[in-house]
C-alpha cells in the first residue's frame, strides 16, 4: 500500500524515530517501535482487507464522529488512525496515516 503522511512529525517519527513535535515528543520509545512496525504492515498491506488478517492490529473502521477514519492498534494503550482510498479498480491501495492517540483520551 502507499503510505503518505498528514502531519510532517509522523513522517519524521517513522523514518527517524523522534521528532521535536511536542505531541510526540514524550512518546516512550517502545510504542515509537511499534509504531513504525504497524506502519510497515500497513505498507506491506496490497490491500485493507489484508490487515484484517493481522489479529493483533484490531483493525476497525469508526463511526459517528470519526466517520472515514480507520483504526489500528499500536498497542493496547495507543491507536494509529488513517484513512485509505481506493484506485480506479475500488481496490484500496493509498493510506493516509493522521495520527497517534491515546485510547480513551
Amino acid at each position: 500500500m502507499n503510505i503518505s503522511f498528514d502531519d510532517n512529525a509522523l513522517e519524521e517519527l517513522y523514518t527517524t524515530g523522534s521528532t521535536k513535535e511536542r505531541k510526540y515528543k514524550k512518546l516512550p520509545l517502545d510504542v515509537v517501535k511499534q509504531y513504525v512496525k504497524t506502519v510497515n504492515y500497513i505498507k506491506a498491506a496490497t490491500r485493507v482487507e489484508d490487515l484484517y488478517l493481522i489479529k493483533s492490529l484490531h483493525y476497525e473502521k469508526k463511526k459517528g464522529d470519526l466517520k472515514g477514519v480507520e483504526v489500528v492498534w499500536i498497542n493496547t494503550q495507543y491507536r494509529l488512525h488513517f484513512g485509505s482510498s481506493p484506485d480506479g479498480n475500488g481496490i484500496v491501495v493509498n493510506a493516509l496515516i493522521i495520527e497517534i492517540s491515546k485510547h480513551y483520551e
